[in-house]
């Protein structure tokens, strides 16, 4: 018989990579995790793991056994959340949070203080790009992960996973006020016109740089590109100088007064914000409380600016 413990163990294997690795991930040591992948490939009757130079690579039986540990350990997880949301103490505990920058800043505060105020639940943040959100929550690192897709570049929903849709947030083009002369505030925008204009763009390591340029391109031209950053708030401030035209999520801006002005497109480029579960974990108490206070704070926020 397979023993859970060990499947467990085998699983922590593939998403970390080494025996080192998964043993500081599941606080054990490096022998007691080969020892235990050892009795495992007793356990199965079959190789599950062979050297490949100084590395450990699976056999296909060894990758076999994996898909069926993540939907065991996905199963399981969906059975503990089903317990604890019959239990009369499920809604306390601390929920593991993973979000890109412009959502932390925006929901998590309003969302952070109901959540003290309430006193059952308590939060553990760590700040990720969507890509590495997604990787953590695979990993089992965090609970929840904050991630967006843009309506030109959708992000599916990966296998075993639940999603709750928080808002959508309007991508806006920021303007100085002399590329801004003739248009009223608020004014929506063809892209085209701007062809010929300095773009500010996000580096080629964010998604959303390739929102930007599937955006030009649908519009037919290739964005010239003046100044690339990792902060929004830095395109603004160099749109708000002269220095070009830049494309901002509405809850990228910075705070307080930007100094551009700012318009949406003829045809609308939206971000769609969701908070992602693995499959049956949202049922959790303390989860699905997190999941409520960011879904009220989504809504506040929307009316705020909206």
């Amino acid at each position: 018989m397979l023993d859970l413990r060990r499947l467990r163990i085998l699983h922590g294997l593939s998403q970390h990579g080494t025996v080192a690795a998964t043993a500081t991930a599941l606080h054990l040591t490096g022998p007691a995790v080969s020892q235990h992948l050892a009795v495992l490939e007793r356990e199965a009757g079959t190789p599950l793991l062979e050297k490949q130079g100084r590395t450990l690579a699976f056999t296909p039986a060894g990758r076999l056994l994996v898909s069926h540990a993540e939907v065991i350990l996905d199963d399981l997880a969906a059975a503990e959340s089903a317990m604890a949301a019959v239990s009369e103490n499920g809604g306390t505990g601390t929920v593991r949070l993973s979000s890109f920058a412009s959502a932390a800043r925006q929901l998590l505060p309003s969302a952070w203080a109901g959540l003290r105020e309430a006193g059952t639940v308590s939060l553990r943040l760590v700040q990720e790009e969507p890509d590495d959100a997604l990787e953590s929550l695979r990993r089992q690192d965090v609970d929840i992960a904050l991630v967006h897709g843009y309506s030109l570049l959708p992000r599916s929903i990966p296998p075993r996973c639940e999603d709750r849709r928080l808002l959508e947030d309007p991508v806006l083009l920021a303007l100085d006020p002399a590329r801004a002369a003739g248009l009223a505030p608020g004014e929506p925008v063809r892209l085209e016109r701007f062809a010929g204009h300095p773009w500010l763009v996000p580096t080629a390591d964010l998604s959303c740089c390739e929102m930007i340029h599937r955006a030009c391109g649908a519009a037919g031209f290739v964005p010239p590109v003046a100044a690339e950053a990792s902060d929004f708030a830095v395109l603004v401030a160099l749109a708000a100088s002269g220095a070009g035209v830049a494309l901002v999520p509405a809850m990228a801006l910075p705070d307080g007064p930007p100094g551009v002005s700012l318009h949406p497109l003829e045809e609308p480029l939206t971000r769609k914000v969701f908070a992602l579960t693995r499959t049956g974990t949202a049922r959790r108490p303390d989860i699905r409380t997190v999941l409520d206070h960011l879904e009220r704070s989504a809504r506040e926020w929307t009316e705020r600016y909206f």
